[in-house]
């Protein structure tokens, strides 16, 4: 079964907490503090490959989850950091996050990490200081990144055959390829896309057929629209038009405005047309509907007459949508080489640039301050509001920040709550 869209929860490992830890050696009084550092939490990465070709398995296992990294321990032992989850997902996978893209894993090994593991959090070796010479605290580990994915496949094509349902596409298809789709004399045959490999003299194009487009398919009419993302990556559009539609110049008009209605880029496409079913036809009904159509096709594009069944013309049209394909190909390749250092690609997201901004307001129902601001925040989710020493450290980073002077001026006491968060404490020690 064949699925291009799904929904999964990405969750990446929580960082390990800080150690509070002293050492405790024969013949060493007062040994100094030996908290080690907790571990980072595993990334979870997808990994595009061509061993996969549907998100069906996600439908099925929608919860992603990395390891969380361990906690520190004493003598300054590091706990171990999470392991990262890798996804495989098809090449053509697109992430997106509210409604957002992420990350568009369009090559075979490209990676993406998708939600980044927390940092584990210090031991209180960190915190010794020449007036502090027995820290008793330790950060918390920070959460890793949690959310919503949606997937979107969009399958890699050279070709993308688009038209009318009942158009003749699928027979093309198994005609002209290895692909073996459904035929019949009914529309809507093609109810999921069917991808097929064309010999072309010395080469090979991807073509791919989706179901049938009617007018009002960019608003949700039918069934094309669902899959008309498998075509925006194509080198080329292969419009295929019955020849024995009653207007093929409007028909042809038809499908153009449905696809500049779905994509102002998808619309720009080259494109090849062809008249098909044109077996047993008269030649002078040929002509005309050939001259009909070139009429509104825009300058420069190729229009054939062929009949798959009989095989006749769809060498010529394979050998006209290859031109554009290699066209493409060398494009693609000039970029790439102009942009490769080397390496595979990684995406990052998620990888919030913190900077010392923050902002401030008091919510008057509650009757709390709150502070906001990446940089604050951080330091929010790694304190530990059971040690006081962590809580004063907080404070600390506060009163360098800027931020408690401002809380002071605007009307903030000591004995105010404070909010970062989902954390309260008082704005001084109580």
């Amino acid at each position: 079964m064949f699925a291009d869209t799904a929904k999964v929860i990405v969750a990446a490992g929580k960082g390990g907490n800080g150690a509070v830890s002293f050492r405790r050696e024969i013949y060493v009084d007062k040994g100094g503090p030996d908290g080690g550092d907790g571990g980072k939490g595993g990334d979870v990465i997808f990994l595009a490959t061509t061993g996969e070709n549907t998100l069906l398995d996600f439908r099925y296992q929608p919860n992603l989850k990395a390891t969380d990294g361990g906690a520190g321990e004493k003598r300054l032992k590091h706990g171990k950091n999470g392991d990262d989850l890798i996804v495989k997902v098809p090449v053509g996978t697109v992430v997106k996050r509210d409604g957002e893209i992420v990350a568009d894993l369009a090559q075979d090994g490209q990676q993406a990490v998708i939600a980044k593991g927390g940092d584990g959090g210090f031991g209180n070796a960190h915190f010794k200081s020449s007036i502090r010479q027995t820290p008793r605290m330790a950060e918390l580990g920070e959460p890793g990144d949690e959310f919503e994915a949606e997937l979107e496949l969009k399958i890699l094509a050279d070709v993308g055959l688009v038209w009318l349902p009942n158009g003749g596409k699928s027979t093309f298809l198994s005609v002209v390829s290895n692909a073996r789709p459904e035929i019949a004399d009914y529309a809507f045959t093609t109810l999921t896309p069917n991808l097929g490999v064309a010999k072309v003299d010395d080469g090979t194009i991807l073509i791919a057929d989706i179901p049938g487009l009617i007018e009002g398919a960019s608003e949700g009419k039918g069934l094309g629209d669902d899959f008309l993302r498998h075509v925006e990556r194509t080198a080329v559009l292969l419009h295929l038009i019955d020849i024995y539609s009653n207007d093929v110049a409007d028909s042809y008009k038809v499908i153009r405005n449905e696809l500049k209605q779905y994509s102002e880029e998808l619309a720009t496409h080259p494109e090849v047309v062809a008249l098909t079913k044109s077996e047993g036809l008269d030649s002078e009904i040929i002509t005309m509907q050939k001259a009909n159509l070139e009429k509104v096709v825009p300058a420069g594009t190729p229009v054939f007459v062929i009949s798959a069944v009989a095989h006749q013309g769809t060498t010529d049209v394979l050998r006209a949508v290859r031109g554009y394909v290699q066209q493409h190909r060398k494009a693609e390749a000039v970029a790439v080489e102009e942009s490769d250092n080397g390496d595979i690609e990684t995406i990052t997201l998620g990888k919030e640039q913190l900077d010392e901004k923050w902002d401030t307001f008091y919510d008057s129902d509650e009757g709390v301050w709150v502070v906001t601001g990446p940089k604050i925040e951080k330091f929010a989710r790694r304190t530990n509001y059971d040690q006081f020493e962590s809580v004063n450290r907080l404070r600390d980073i506060m009163k360098k920040l800027g931020i408690y002077h401002h809380l002071v001026r605007e009307g903030a006491s000591g004995d105010s709550l404070i909010r970062i968060g989902k954390s309260e404490f008082t704005l001084l020690e109580q």
